[in-house]
């Protein structure tokens, strides 16, 4: 895979944007929602924009205004011939095989996009820990898009299920001071402890916190192991207020050390999502 020079540096070969999703205008949308899409996003755009900034796969995320409707998301996964996984928002109760049918398409997690919810559902109810077990069982992460306010106690029952955690976009701490919120320290704990990952995406998303000095403590805490890059392309809400090229140039901004970012890019992805096997 080409890896062409940006501003900041080079891509290298293999690196992964971990997440993204792919949308249809067209399809119904859930009435709990905190976000509903402004333009269609293809597959085959996702795939074009990758190999143009030579990035060679991607993973997928299912937003939240389908709700459990995974059709667009596994549509994509089978287009991409291998290139894309994705993780699928799904109810708890369903069943152990119909969760591995959607593993043999390239589902790899399920995401509890709980973000901006008037009540966050009980992770430690018999249902979800119900299906934390069949994550467990299968070998899917779970991931997790949440105020950091309300991420202290989600960690510490998903560590406690032995399963495998992703959190999206910084862990999305409070204010300005973000870093020093007991949510993000809970999350520096967790990846400190392995089996937990975060993503270093949409810093526009941020409550004012600085993208750099979450990144910082992120990489200081997990030795630069548990940190993953991710654009959220196609920036919904914020479609033409992003670049795919900043993105890029935003991680070099928050990771200057060169073989730490070179990891994030790749190793980390690997380990994370099972790219590369």
């Amino acid at each position: 895979m080409h890896s062409p020079a940006t501003a900041s540096g080079v891509l290298p070969p293999g690196s992964v944007d971990c997440h993204a999703h792919v949308i249809r205008k067209d399809l119904p949308l859930v009435s709990e929602r905190h976000s509903q899409p402004g333009r269609d996003a293809t597959v085959e755009d996702y795939l074009d924009t990758l190999t143009a900034h030579g990035v060679a796969y991607g993973l997928l995320t299912a937003p939240s205004f389908y709700g459990p409707d995974n059709r667009v998301l596994l549509e994509a996964l089978r287009a991409s011939k291998g290139r894309l996984r994705g993780t699928a928002i799904v109810q708890p109760d369903i069943d152990e095989a119909a969760l591995a049918s959607m593993q043999r398409e390239g589902v790899c997690g399920i995401r509890l996009n709980w973000v901006k919810r008037h009540a966050i559902p009980d992770i430690r109810s018999r249902e979800y820990q119900g299906l934390l077990a069949k994550a467990r069982n299968l070998g899917l992460h779970i991931e997790v898009y949440l105020e950091g306010e309300h991420l202290a106690p989600v960690l510490a029952a998903l560590r406690a299920s032995g399963v495998r955690t992703v959190i999206d976009h910084f862990g999305n701490p409070p204010g300005n001071e973000g870093e020093r919120s007991e949510g993000f320290v809970a999350l520096l704990d967790a990846l400190e402890a392995g089996n937990t990952w975060v993503k270093l995406s949409a810093p526009f998303r941020l409550r004012g916190s600085d993208a750099r000095v979450l990144a910082t403590r992120i990489v200081e805490r997990s030795h630069g192991e548990r940190a993953l890059w991710a654009t959220d392309w196609p920036w919904v809400g914020h479609e033409d207020a992003v670049t795919y090229r900043q993105c890029i140039e935003g991680l070099f901004e928050c990771v200057p050390d060169s073989g730490i970012r070179d990891r994030i890019l790749t190793k980390n992805a690997y380990e994370a999502f099972g790219f590369g096997e």
